[in-house]
């Protein structure tokens, strides 16, 4: 089933995702609109709005069904669909990314990586093989790649975004600080900078407001 949401509602469901983990490991069955809301921050309205868009998971006078919940936000976000990954990139966060992130939670399996330093390539980061970047071109020709993380230097991103629009990549999570401007609307590119949210730290505690 394909979900039509706003951005702000997309951007708010892995929260949903973490606190139904979080009951769920609780052992808690069914919650309420308005605790729910407590626990998050949000509004009982607010939970009631985001949910509806998924259609009829709430009962009233019942609240939601915790795990059937959960379900039906994972499918929303793609998690069922195991999508395959690599990583560009093996370096200093190319390297903590394989190791300390999980991918599989996310509904992602990480094939490789690779990168184009000797002294990588050839190695295995937590069971993850690096290969040449040369043979990048061959692997996406020989197998089916959702999804290309990239760590690799801010000069070397807009060139590798080109080639893997050419082998016909659609999902680009990008961690260059580079903003990729991809004209290929069915590519979907989520540029990630990490100093934004420490930024926005600065902001909050340098004027010393509370941030809503």
């Amino acid at each position: 089933m394909k979900y039509r949401i706003s951005a702000n509602v997309i951007k708010r469901l892995p929260r949903y995702i973490r606190q139904l983990d979080v009951l769920s490991a609780a052992g808690v069955e069914k919650i309420s609109s308005s605790e729910l809301g407590r626990q998050m921050g949000f509004t009982a309205s607010q939970i009631r709005q985001d949910l509806n868009c998924f259609g009829g998971f709430g009962q009233q006078g019942y609240g939601y069904n915790v795990k059937q919940l959960r379900e039906g936000i994972a499918g929303a976000l793609g998690m069922e669909k195991n999508l395959n990954a690599i990583i560009i990139g093996a370096g200093n966060f190319g390297h903590a990314l394989i190791t300390n992130f999980k991918f599989e939670e996310c509904g992602a399996h990480l094939l490789c990586a690779f990168d184009i330093s000797p002294d990588k390539v050839g190695i295995k980061v937590a069971g993850t093989e690096v290969r040449h970047v040369d043979t990048l071109v061959s692997f996406l020709e020989e197998n089916h790649v959702d999804v290309v993380v990239l760590t690799l230097p801010q000069s070397e991103a807009d060139s590798t975004a080109e080639l893997l629009v050419r082998c016909g990549v659609k999902g680009i999570w990008n961690f260059t600080g580079v903003d990729l401007d991809i004209a290929d609307e069915s590519v979907v590119v989520e540029n990630v900078h990490l100093s934004d949210s420490l930024l926005t730290m600065g902001y909050y505690l340098r004027n010393g407001e509370g941030k809503d």
